[in-house]
């Protein structure tokens, strides 16, 4: 699994699509600095990638790291066809899934300018329709070869949306990406169910693991415990409500799943090092005086 942090998502750079006739060999390439998407629609690839091995059939795809050296382990059997894709990121990326730190509470800001998340994507997996798959690839082929005045922006749509295809079709085929699945199930759960008591038993229930192995996955995933995540959660909805309602700081305390106004004062004041009502009057503009009469 590659883990990108976003924004900025991974971007399009180019694409192609080449067929190779028995015997012939995939170019043996260095650090090119670009990731290498490759998706085989007839015939079978046999690529690896340092000491890696990479066998592509037809139907599967493959992603190539900007950072190594790749080339062919044997040449085609058969006639081969498959589209190439090439795309990059500005951003922070990693081979694999790590386990994240999460910020100490005085260096969280206080309202962050910007939503990071994490976007996994395989190294390699089936493409399920394959048609479909085809249909995506040829028409940003298309779009790469006739280019219009907005066309860079349309590659750009349409790249994100094989990534997440791509990214769709391989749940389930490894168990390396099962406890993201797992974390990510965790957290929309947690998310939905915030403004409730926090109870690890009915978590469980729901998401059919032990209590303990889905704090274990989140720990990995997020770098927190469900109660950790819920509470930043419940903080961040209560920071829309200070800015965005007039509703008294002990109801706001209240919907957003603290129940107690001491807790909610406590919980906020430790991740941001304001009140709430000190926050409210950071994005409170000061009413102009009334006009003279």
């Amino acid at each position: 699994m590659f883990h990108f942090e976003c924004p900025p998502m991974p971007h399009f750079v180019q694409i192609g699509e080449d067929t190779y006739q028995p015997g012939r060999k995939h170019p043996d390439r260095s650090s090119i600095g670009v990731f290498d998407l490759l998706f085989v629609t007839e015939g079978c690839l046999y690529l690896a990638e340092g000491e890696n091995e990479l066998t592509l059939p037809a139907g599967f795809f493959g992603i190539l790291r900007p950072d190594l050296d790749h080339h062919t382990v044997i040449p085609c059997r058969e006639e081969t066809h498959f589209y190439w894709l090439h795309f990059q990121t500005t951003g922070q990326w990693h081979p694999e899934p790590y386990d994240k730190e999460p910020l100490p509470p005085e260096q969280e800001p206080l309202y962050p300018p910007i939503e990071y998340f994490s976007f996994y994507l395989p190294r390699s997996g089936p493409v399920q329709s394959l048609g479909r798959g085809e249909e995506l690839f040829r028409e940003l082929l298309h779009l790469y070869e006739n280019p219009t005045g907005n066309s860079r922006w349309q590659e750009q749509q349409l790249f994100h949306a094989i990534l997440l295809k791509l990214q769709e079709d391989s749940k389930g085929e490894t168990t390396q990406s099962s406890h993201l699945q797992l974390a990510e199930d965790a957290a929309l759960y947690l998310r939905k169910h915030y403004r409730d008591p926090l109870s690890y038993k009915r978590m469980a229930e729901e998401l059919h693991f032990h209590a303990n192995y889905i704090a274990l996955c989140m720990k990995r995933t997020f770098g927190c415990t469900p109660l950790d995540y819920v509470t930043q959660y419940r903080i961040e909805q209560a920071k829309r409500l200070l800015i965005h309602t007039n509703d008294p700081v002990g109801a706001i305390a209240e919907d957003t799943g603290f129940g107690s106004f001491p807790y909610f004062v406590r919980c906020f004041h430790k991740r941001t090092g304001k009140t709430p009502k000190q926050f409210r009057m950071l994005y409170r503009q000061s009413k102009p005086p009334a006009p003279a009469t």
